[in-house]
């Protein structure tokens, strides 16, 4: 029997969230273990990346300038392996919202993506904005939606009570907007709805402080039972500035729950149709439509469910991993059957 190729990911950031969630996804699904051995390496922001043994090597890194050499030299000590990226961050709104000199930001992104064989992105959104802003050759660019094991969500069943507590699940950050959501919710006279915070992050201070005095309001941390914390609510809130994907809006379908969440980036198409789309930013408008959401009924409400998502990602992974090792597989014996022709001729002579 034929090993199995060797497919090694390298990501840059160790913390608790949706990529590394879906990184162990990768290497201990059963489907996609049948067309790969997939393992993980964790490296430094700074300084140069290592050299690695392996059939396959997926980027899951942030890119930067000050990244830039690192991945040019990476580049020229791998050049007979397939290198992938999959862009986790960027997008259309993050580049809106967050990027001076956006000449100089795109440029950045285009020289980084230029040094890799294929560039994923994980949502329609970003890859239409990536061909819209000439980031990536459009034969380079593929997508595939980010997926975690969404079996636990899909026993979870449907709400059946007044919606009473809205669910807000991810890292305390200025991108997830939980700052909108507070204040927004603080807006509503309702006495007996909750507000449930779930994660962790660089703004709980700030968030914390921001919610004092409202009793409705309250904070759980990190948890490493997403489908408890699911089951717990009612409906999920992601008001988040910019996001690639959604990978909360992806297990809350899974789950039932109904969705209310920002017209932005990948949340598009992660949060499903039937969910509830907030235009900007604006507390009015998020404080109508929690109002709108706690006055459903659930009997009128559509109990939409993820697909089977895990066996299209995992499809999706086969292709670009056959696609990848088959071409350079090719291209090496070819340029293997190149030399010995010439040392043939040159013997000859």
């Amino acid at each position: 029997m034929t090993d199995l190729p060797h497919v090694l990911h390298l990501v840059d950031d160790a913390t608790p969230g949706g990529v590394n969630r879906v990184l162990q996804h990768i290497r201990t699904c059963p489907m996609m273990a049948r067309s790969a051995r997939h393992s993980l390496r964790v490296v430094s922001r700074k300084g140069a990346l290592p050299i690695c043994d392996a059939d396959m090597i997926v980027s899951h890194l942030s890119l930067s300038w000050r990244r830039l050499p690192a991945l040019i030299a990476f580049r020229a000590r791998h050049a007979s392996k397939p290198l992938v990226h999959v862009e986790h961050s960027y997008t259309e709104a993050f580049a809106a919202l967050n990027v001076p000199s956006k000449l100089r930001f795109f440029t950045m992104l285009r020289t980084s993506l230029a040094l890799f064989d294929s560039v994923v992105a994980v949502s329609q959104a970003q890859a239409e904005w990536m061909k819209r802003r000439r980031l990536v050759s459009p034969d380079a660019l593929r997508i595939i939606a980010p997926v975690v094991d969404l079996q636990d969500f899909r026993s979870i069943e449907a709400a059946t009570r007044k919606p009473q507590v809205i669910g807000a699940i991810g890292r305390l950050h200025r991108q997830k907007g939980f700052d909108i959501l507070i204040r927004a919710f603080q807006r509503l006279p309702n006495k007996d709805v909750s507000l449930h915070i779930h994660g962790t992050g660089p703004e709980k201070t700030e968030l914390r402080a921001l919610a004092a005095g409202d009793p409705r309001i309250r904070f759980f941390g990190h948890s490493d039972s997403p489908d408890r914390v699911m089951q717990s609510v009612d409906f999920v809130a992601i008001p988040s500035r910019w996001e690639a994907f959604g990978l909360v809006a992806l297990e809350a379908r899974a789950a039932g729950r109904p969705i209310i969440c920002s017209d932005i980036d990948g949340l598009k198409t992660s949060a499903g149709a039937e969910a509830t789309f907030v235009a900007g930013h604006s507390e009015i408008a998020w404080e109508k439509a929690l109002a709108a959401a706690f006055e459903v009924n659930p009997a009128t409400r559509s109990a939409e469910r993820a697909c089977d998502c895990e066996s299209a990602f995992a499809s999706a992974w086969s292709r670009l991993i056959d696609h990848h090792i088959g071409f350079h597989a090719t291209k090496s014996s070819a340029e293997g059957l190149t030399r010995g022709a010439s040392v043939q001729l040159d013997n000859a002579i």
